[in-house]
């Protein structure tokens, strides 16, 4: 019901009685979780909730969540977030008005617990762990045993009966925060710990002595001295202070930073702050610490898996400074508290519906929780969970496709390389295309070809790549260029090929004359192995053993579930048979992209094309094509078969002819000399073909418009592979693209043509088979005009690549000399060739579809640019009304899940709505 306005002509004043209770009512009003900055948990109790991640970063809302559910969690606090930005936004200092509620929240602590920060025979101590709202483990810091100096440390050796334990915990509080608060290297300190082990003669440092630890916390004071240039600060109360401010400034710290950049974590206030009672792991035979996953995180297999260490602190585990026992052994040695770890285990993972990642500390028997999070499991086990999940009845299947990253697909199609060994890593490059390649390392396209017919594996070495390089390309394991970025043509045509690729790699140096390259310090010549990572960019000398790509039933699982929600269909960008039959295994529902262009480099037929573009004349051009036109109706029968009862979008030869001419003098001769023709012609025509800009140039329907003749070939040849497969009983479903479109007055005519050859060869042959003319929308000016285009044209396909590049006045193939630079100043928040810019590229795609539709209501749209594959694309795509996207055979897995997940998320919104 909505309120009564006031009214104008009467007076709102309210009565003094009214105005005292609505200033007490005020004055009780709880503080806006935005402008709150500590928040209590523990005890039972919590003043926030687990879904307040934004402010309480995910483990203080672990925790919160923890003590509202009853579990046994030491009390304490969280500084919130807002915190965190206040002290970056204020050049690195604490709001002055912070502390006396930092002060209150103490005295709670102190009153549950009874005992007293910094003095008294019962001594407080207190933990420091940082906390973001998106988990990033090992990022930011954490402090333990705050609190402690030579009179409380005396204190708790008294209350507890174990001076050891006492010595133990400070020595550790002077290394821990020599570390992070001091940002100390402290070799220093680790070197005088290994120092004691070996005169104790022991390799654990369980096996200190009393006497051993009061002169290993005396030498961890001189050494703190030494570096700091002052005394190890004894006062509780400026331990916490700095301990607080070293985790918010661990927020930007160069991990934090690089962290949040790889897994494009953007947005976030800050890191919290969560100041907790310390419990103890280290106090003898009956207190533990450990991690556990509430599944194994590595197979997905319902199980409890973890690891513990005895007389131990959190630390010790994560570091790896022991070998930590199988959490199954605990059962054993403390059966009490591992039967409430496993009733704790069981009541999280069904309050959260998830697999959760859990740290504990057992202090004398007693079980304590001191955190909660989703776990991180390997690709494999992300999709068993789901699936186990799903079935178990625990979460649905909406749930279940929302939950996998698409990015886990990705690396699930791909090999890997096994880690387990020491590699070698010479430099790293921009990642390209994912897997794992080793092989011998050439540096032209012949060697590879030959290399590959011996039974070698190589990987291509190049500067950068060209259509030329194509056979190349195709014989090796895998393709570096030292140029170019994820979006150059050895990106794209790596990835088409499902093959590994590593471009941009601007620390090695090429000389191809020498068949060697030079990198850090190291001369690597053909032949040797080299090792690269197209998911992370690394190149490695030397042979790095991988592990072959493995679909469970799982992966199988997940994909059909994908595909009982999404809307849009999913297509592959394929040429060759191999191509078609790969992204049909995968799911294509046709492919989105046939380029004709790199059919013409077969050895086969490069003679006819080369001869097409030295003629003079056009009957010139028509006899050379003559010569081509049954190689390319076989082409085009094969991948029309391939796909049989799928549509198959046939692009128009696309680049510039000077790509199928070679630059040398030498190689000039030798196409002379195969065509009969003189050298000096065929020179003049690669200086009459040369352009400044080609990828601007006289390319695409501009050629069609130039040599029509060109593209009369390439439909007669589509039309006549119809026939064929037709009576065969196939079912070909051809859509010819015309690219480049900028103007309709450019496509009319070629779209006339293409009609006219079809309807002439099919008519001929009595053979009645559907087929669509279209365009690609790249250039800016066809999105504008596009209900002009869609006059003329029955389907648009957006061809990103080209149309990034002409929005942004970005050369693609140079971009990457000052995109770096763009995206660590966050000039632009991603690489617009790798995700999709929705601002600008995104609103001329918007605007074009509905111009289109518009005129054409049953006007099919698709992308088939690089975007197509990726997630956060391929959601605005849907969001836009696409029909389909296309992209590379390896990617449909990924785009299919993506494309689920946005008709999902356009489902929920429109429930919200209602």
């Amino acid at each position: 019901m909505k309120a009564k306005p006031v009214s104008k002509t009467r007076s709102a004043k309210k009565s003094p009685a009214a105005a005292a209770r609505a200033a007490k009512s005020s004055r009780k009003a709880p503080t806006p979780a935005a402008d709150r900055r500590t928040w209590a948990f523990g005890d039972g109790k919590a003043d926030g909730k687990g879904d307040m991640k934004e402010i309480l970063g995910g483990k203080g809302a672990g925790l919160a969540e923890m003590s509202r559910l009853g579990l046994p969690v030491p009390p304490g606090f969280t500084i919130a977030t807002t915190v965190c930005k206040r002290f970056w936004d204020d050049g690195g200092k604490l709001p002055d008005d912070l502390w006396p509620e930092v002060e209150a929240q103490l005295a709670r602590v102190e009153k549950a617990l009874g005992r007293k920060f910094g003095s008294g025979p019962r001594p407080l101590l207190v933990s420091v762990r940082s906390g973001a709202a998106s988990s990033m483990p090992g990022m930011m810091d954490t402090v333990l045993n705050v609190g402690l100096n030579d009179a409380t440390r005396e204190s708790l050796a008294a209350e507890t009966g174990n001076r050891r334990f006492a010595l133990d915990s400070h020595r550790r509080l002077i290394h821990m925060f020599a570390r992070v608060v001091e940002e100390m290297n402290v070799r220093e300190f680790d070197q005088a710990l290994d120092t004691a082990k070996r005169n104790r003669g022991t390799t654990s440092d369980a096996g200190l002595t009393v006497e051993d630890l009061v002169d290993l916390v005396a030498i961890f004071r001189e050494i703190f001295q030494a570096r700091a240039g002052c005394p190890f600060p004894d006062d509780p109360r400026e331990q916490l202070r700095r301990c607080v401010m070293a985790v918010f400034r661990s927020w930007n710290g160069d991990r934090a930073k690089k962290y949040r950049d790889i897994h494009k974590i953007t947005g976030l206030l800050g890191t919290a702050v969560n100041v907790q009672a310390m419990v103890f792991g280290n106090m003898g035979d009956s207190s533990a610490t450990g991690v556990c996953f509430t599944r194994d995180p590595e197979t997905g297999a319902n199980v409890f898996y973890g690891e513990f260490l005895p007389n131990a602190q959190g630390e010790d585990v994560v570091a790896g400074i022991r070998t930590p026992l199988p959490i199954a052994q605990l059962k054993k040695t403390m059966p009490k508290p591992y039967a409430d770890l496993v009733r704790v285990k069981e009541l999280l993972e069904r309050h959260y519906g998830d697999v959760q990642d859990m740290e504990f500390t057992i202090q004398q028997g007693k079980l304590w929780m001191l955190q909660t999070r989703n776990g991180k499991r390997s690709p494999q086990a992300v999709l068993r969970t789901v699936v186990d999940m799903v079935d178990e009845k625990r979460i649905t299947k909406e749930q279940a496709i929302l939950r996998v990253d698409p990015a886990v697909i990705d690396i699930l199609l791909h090999p890997t390389f096994d880690r387990g060994g020491s590699t070698h890593v010479l430099a790293k490059g921009l990642p390209a295309s994912p897997g794992a390649a080793s092989g011998r390392v050439v540096f032209d396209a012949e060697t590879a070809e030959a290399w590959k017919k011996d039974g070698r594996k190589v990987i291509l070495v190049r500067a950068e790549t060209s259509p030329e390089d194509i056979g190349g390309m195709n014989a090796a394991q895998g393709i570096l260029t030292s140029r170019g970025g994820r979006t150059s043509h050895a990106a794209v045509v790596a990835r088409g090929m499902g093959r590994t690729c590593v471009v941009g790699c601007s620390a090695i140096t090429i000389d191809e004359h020498a068949k060697e390259m030079f990198v850090a310090g190291s001369t690597v010549r053909e032949g040797d192995w080299i090792s690269i990572d197209g998911s992370t960019g690394e190149v490695m000398l030397g042979q790095v053993a991988t592990t072959e790509a493995k679909l469970s039933k799982y992966f199988t699982r997940v994909m059909a579930m994908a595909d009982e929600f999404r809307t849009a269909g999913v297509r592959a960008n394929a040429e060759t048979p191999l191509d078609a039959r790969v992204a049909r295994e995968f799911g294509a529902e046709g492919i989105g992209l046939c380029r004709t262009e790199h059919m013409f480099f077969d050895e086969r037929r490069i003679v006819a094309v080369r001869e097409m573009i030295l003629a003079e004349d056009t009957a010139g051009r028509k006899a050379a094509l003559a010569k081509l036109l049954p190689f390319q109706q076989k082409d085009f029968e094969e991948i029309f078969g391939a796909m049989d009862g799928l549509p198959v979008t046939v692009r128009l030869l696309d680049p510039p002819l000077h790509e199928f001419v070679p630059n040398t003098e030498k190689a000039q001769a030798e196409v002379a000399a195969s065509l009969g023709v003189d050298a000096d012609r065929v020179r003049r025509r690669v200086q009459q073909l040369h352009e400044m800009n080609p990828m601007m140039g006289h390319r695409g329907c501009r050629l069609g418009i130039s040599y029509p003749e060109i593209y009369e070939m390439q439909v007669r040849a589509i039309a006549l592979a119809v026939v064929a497969l037709r009576k065969r009983r196939k079912d070909p479903r051809p859509e010819i693209m015309i690219p480049l479109v900028g103007h309709v007055n450019e496509l009319r005519p070629l779209a006339d043509m293409t009609r006219r050859v079809m309807d002439e060869v099919l008519g001929a042959a009595k053979v009645s088979v559907p087929y669509t003319v279209g365009t690609m929308i790249e250039v800016p000016r066809a999105a504008l005009t596009a209900d002009q285009i869609a006059a003329e044209a029955q389907f648009f396909s957006f061809g990103t690549n080209d149309l990034t590049q002409m929005t942004f006045g970005f050369s693609r193939d140079d971009v990457n000399s000052f995109l770096p630079d763009y995206l660590e100043q966050k000039v632009l928040p991603d690489d617009p060739f790798q995700s999709l810019d929705t601002e600008g590229v995104g609103q001329l795609i918007t605007l074009a579809i509905e111009r289109g539709r518009s005129v054409r209501k049953d006007l099919k749209v698709g992308i088939c640019g690089e975007h197509g594959g990726d997630p956060r694309s391929v959601e605005f795509c849907c969001r836009a009304g696409m029909n389909y996207v296309s992209c590379s055979p390896y990617r449909v897995p990924v785009a299919r899940l993506a494309a689920a997940q946005a008709a999902i998320r356009a489902a929920q919104r429109a429930h919200a709505a209602k």
